[in-house]
């Protein structure tokens, strides 16, 4: 993969994950992370995946706490987009 696609691919995915969000605390969280990411060298955007993926995890939970079944599924969507695309490009371990 090039790196423009790494970087471009990222931001894509954060900007859904920030779409998904259902509070502003969180999308102020994703639109950092999608920032970060943007401002990385493609081979350092582990630990900005890292910390997405715990913001997906954040989210999720958050959206079963509240009962809110469709943004919970809407981002169990885009973490499972974010890590399929992260594991296939070697950025995140798999596991």
């Amino acid at each position: 993969m090039t790196q423009q696609y790494l970087i471009g691919e990222t931001s894509v995915l954060l900007a859904q994950l920030q779409g998904a969000a259902t509070d502003q605390a969180h999308i102020s969280a994703a639109a950092r992370l999608r920032r970060e990411a943007e401002a990385t060298p493609p081979l350092a955007l582990g630990p900005v995946l890292v910390r997405a993926m715990a913001l997906t995890d954040e989210l999720c939970w958050d959206s079963l706490d509240r009962g809110d079944v469709a943004a919970f599924a809407r981002q169990c969507a885009c973490g499972a987009e974010l890590r399929e695309f992260c594991v296939c490009a070697g950025l995140l371990a798999d596991g």
